[in-house]
């Protein structure tokens, strides 16, 4: 069996997929074929069903819903792993609204965070993650929401933090903050399902095995990231919800779906069951 599965170059999603995807561990008779694309890209695929097995903004759950369903592995949920929004001069908050915000895409979990934080707030660009900090800098835009190894870059470029998006979820919910989940398309019965979700769980445990020594496939995808960042970016996504959701991840997820009526006036929820069986 050949199964499509898109995720991100970024060292979780890497670090996480190399030995499902690369045959370091026994896959049976499955085998994949990887479609690498940042998140953005990839919430537009899933909306459309294009992939059997892919990760996903959580914040996108909402619209694909209807033909996929949430793996238990592989995701990135936690506390103090949130989307920053950064601005050159410092702003103050009563100010947000007024300004122009980069957003790195608009079907992510970072702008859904935004959008309970400043539902006022409508001067939105929406650009590839990576182009944010630039865009703050040169002044394109008043403010940026930030993810990824861009928490870890900011600073050093002169930028002011303005709020924690991550630490602003955590108080109103007291949940963790779910950023990014892997889902597979509901054709798929919970047989196989769980036999992905089980290969996953493998993939990610011979990694860690090794860790912090990354792989060649976790390198070279990380657009010549400084090995300190690469490290810093696994240890803030990859952790014991990677592995395993369990109640405190579920509840979170669902916590986020009863907020999606700031992006989604119409969510697609329905009566679909959101997780693996």
């Amino acid at each position: 069996m050949k199964y499509s599965i898109g995720f991100s170059p970024c060292p979780n999603d890497t670090f996480i997929f190399d030995a499902l995807v690369n045959q370091k561990i026994d896959t049976g008779d499955i085998t994949f074929e990887v479609i690498m694309e940042d998140v953005e890209t990839l919430n537009r695929l899933a909306i459309q069903g294009q992939l059997d097995i892919s990760k996903i903004s959580y914040g996108v759950l909402p619209r694909v819903l209807p033909n996929y369903k949430v793996l238990d592995a592989g995701g990135a949920l936690g506390k103090g792993v949130g989307p920053l929004l950064i601005s050159k001069e410092p702003i103050y908050m009563d100010q947000i609204p007024a300004c122009t915000i980069a957003i790195p895409g608009q079907h992510t979990t970072a702008h859904l965070l935004f959008s309970m934080a400043f539902p006022t707030a409508k001067k939105k660009k929406f650009m590839v993650f990576s182009a944010i900090e630039e865009a703050v800098s040169s002044g394109l835009v008043d403010c940026g929401v930030i993810i990824h190894e861009n928490r870890f870059t900011y600073e050093q470029k002169g930028l002011h933090k303005i709020i924690d998006l991550g630490d602003f979820w955590e108080k109103e919910t007291q949940c963790p903050i779910p950023l990014g989940g892997i889902v597979m398309h509901r054709k798929f019965d919970a047989s196989a399902m769980q036999r992905v979700n089980g290969l996953i769980q493998g993939s990610l445990a011979y990694a860690q095995e090794s860790y912090p020594q990354l792989s060649d496939f976790v390198t070279s995808n990380a657009q010549e990231m400084k090995t300190e960042i690469m490290l810093q970016h696994i240890d803030l996504y990859v952790n014991e919800y990677s592995n395993q959701l369990g109640k405190v991840g579920k509840e979170a997820i669902i916590q986020l779906l009863e907020n999606a009526h700031l992006l989604y006036p119409e969510p697609v929820t329905g009566s679909f069951d959101i997780f693996q069986d």
